[in-house]
C-alpha cells in the first residue's frame, strides 16, 4: 500500500507544466494510497434509459467529487470534511445504478487512479464504483486523523502537542474508518462478480481492506493507551490491558495479509509499518507485564518480571530499527517523534530494565537452570474495540419509476442532448 501522508505534497512552481517538487511527510496514522475518481462518460451509456434530470445529476455530483479530491494533499481538515460531504451526497444517487430492477450495474465505465503515482483502473461495474466511493470516504478519515495528530504548522520532528479532544476526535476518525472497511469486505465485495474482482489493483483485495480495517482499531488502542499513560488514576493493569490489545490488533492486521500480494510498493510499505508498530507494542505490553508481575512477592514473580523487562528493551531496540526501515521504503517519510506512551518508553524501559536487574540479578545466579529465566508469555484479553457500524444509505428518491427501458425522447431533447455535448468538449 502507499501512504497517503508520506506522499509528498504535490504543488506547481510557477504555473503549468512545471516540475511538481515534494515534501517529505510524517506519519501519524499510516493512511494506504488515496484512490480519486477520474472524469468518465456516464452521459452516454445512460442516454436514453433514464431521465436526462437523473444523468445530469449523476454526471455533476461526481464531477464535483473529482474536482475536490485532486486537491486532496494539499487540503485541511475542513477541506477533508467538504469532500467527505460531496461523497456522501454522490453515494445515494450512483447506488441507484446497482438495483437489479434497472438492470444498469455494467452500463457505465467508472474510472479511478491512485493519487501518487496516477495508476488507473477502469471498470464497468456500479458496484466496484460504490466499493471505491467508501473505501475513498475510509482513507478521508484516516487522512484526517493524521492531519489531526501533525498539525500543518508543527515543525519536522518536534514534539506533537495535541489536545485530549483532538484525540479523541481522531478515536472517532479511525473507528469510523474501520467501520466503512468492515463493511466493504461483509456487505459490497459479495456483490462483485468474481471476474470483476480478479481486475481489482492490489490494494481492494479483501485481505488488505481487512488489514486496514484492523490496523486502524490498532491505532484507536494506541491514541488511548497514550491517554491512559498521562493519566494518574490508570493502573498498571489497565495500561498493561491496553498493550496487550495493541499487540493483538496489529498482529490480526498483519495475518491478514499472509495470503495478499504485497509486492508492489504499497504492501511492503504497510507490511513494514505493521511490523514496527507490532514491536513497539510488543515493548509497551512486557514493560507493564513485568511491572505487574513485579508486585508479587514471590522470588519467581521477581525473576518473570525482569525476563519482561529485559524482552521489552531488546524489542525496543528492535522496533527503532523497524521504523527506520518503514521510513526508508517508498514513499519514503520522516522518521516521527516518539508520541503517545512511546514519548517516555524509550527512557522508561531501559532504565527500570536496568535498575531491576540490579535489584533481582542474584537470583538468576542462585539457579541458573531454573525454567523461570524464560521469557513469559503475554496475557491475552478480550478485544473491546469493533469497528463502528456503517450501513449504505438510501436510494436516492430521484430513482423511483425507473425500469431501464428505453426511454422515448423528443427530438427537440435529442438535439438539447447534442448540443450539450458539443459544448462540453
Amino acid at each position: 500500500m502507499g501512504c497517503g501522508p508520506s506522499i509528498p505534497n504535490k504543488y506547481t512552481i510557477g504555473g503549468k507544466g512545471r516540475k511538481r517538487r515534494s515534501i517529505i511527510q510524517e506519519v501519524a496514522v499510516f493512511v494506504p494510497t488515496v484512490r480519486i475518481p477520474v472524469a468518465s462518460d456516464i452521459v452516454h451509456p445512460l442516454r436514453g434509459i433514464v431521465s436526462k434530470d437523473l444523468v445530469d445529476r449523476l454526471s455533476t455530483l461526481r464531477a464535483h467529487v473529482v474536482e475536490l479530491a485532486e486537491e486532496i494533499y494539499c487540503a485541511d481538515v475542513s477541506a477533508v470534511s467538504e469532500l467527505q460531504h460531496a461523497l456522501e451526497e454522490y453515494l445515494p444517487v450512483v447506488l441507484g445504478l446497482t438495483v437489479k430492477e434497472s438492470r444498469l450495474e455494467p452500463s457505465v465505465q467508472f474510472r479511478w487512479k491512485t493519487l501518487d503515482d496516477d495508476q488507473e483502473c477502469c471498470l464497468a461495474s456500479a458496484w466496484y464504483e460504490v466499493l471505491s466511493v467508501v473505501h475513498m470516504m475510509a482513507m478521508l478519515a484516516l487522512f484526517e486523523a493524521n492531519l489531526t495528530l501533525i498539525p500543518k504548522n508543527a515543525q519536522a520532528g518536534s514534539e506533537r502537542k495535541v489536545s485530549e479532544d483532538a484525540k479523541k476526535d481522531v478515536v472517532n476518525a479511525l473507528l469510523r474508518a474501520s467501520g466503512c472497511l468492515d463493511y466493504s469486505v461483509r456487505r459490497i465485495l459479495v456483490q462483485i462478480p468474481a471476474q470483476v474482482k480478479k481486475s481489482f489493483p492490489s490494494y481492494l483485495q479483501e485481505g488488505m481492506l481487512e488489514a486496514i480495517s484492523i490496523q486502524a482499531l490498532a491505532q484507536c488502542v494506541e491514541i488511548q493507551l497514550g491517554l491512559a499513560s498521562e493519566c494518574e488514576k490508570a493502573t498498571l493493569s489497565v495500561k498493561r490491558r491496553l498493550a496487550c490489545e495493541q499487540v493483538s490488533y496489529f498482529s490480526q492486521a498483519h495475518y491478514c495479509l499472509s495470503g495478499c500480494d504485497t509486492s508492489d510498493s504499497y504492501g511492503k510499505k504497510l507490511l513494514l509499518f505493521l511490523k514496527w508498530k507490532c514491536m513497539e507494542a510488543k515493548a509497551v505490553a512486557y514493560y507493564y507485564h513485568g511491572l505487574v508481575l513485579d508486585k508479587g512477592g514471590e522470588t519467581a514473580n521477581h525473576i518473570s518480571a525482569v525476563c519482561c523487562l529485559s524482552a521489552a528493551e531488546d524489542l525496543l531496540s528492535d522496533s527503532k530499527r523497524a521504523c527506520l526501515s518503514f521510513c526508508l521504503a517508498n514513499p519514503v517519510t520522516r522518521v516521527p517523534p516518539p508520541w503517545g506512551v512511546m514519548k517516555n518508553m524509550h527512557k522508561k524501559i531501559p532504565d527500570v530494565a536496568y535498575k531491576k536487574f540490579q535489584v533481582y540479578g542474584h537470583l538468576f545466579e542462585q539457579d541458573k537452570n531454573s525454567a523461570l529465566q524464560s521469557i513469559p508469555d503475554l496475557p491475552e484479553f478480550a478485544l473491546s474495540l469493533r469497528p463502528e457500524g456503517y450501513e449504505l444509505p438510501s436510494t436516492d428518491s430521484i430513482w423511483e419509476n425507473v425500469n431501464g427501458q428505453p426511454q422515448i425522447q423528443s427530438l427537440k431533447e435529442h438535439l438539447n442532448d447534442d448540443e450539450d455535448e458539443v459544448d462540453t468538449k
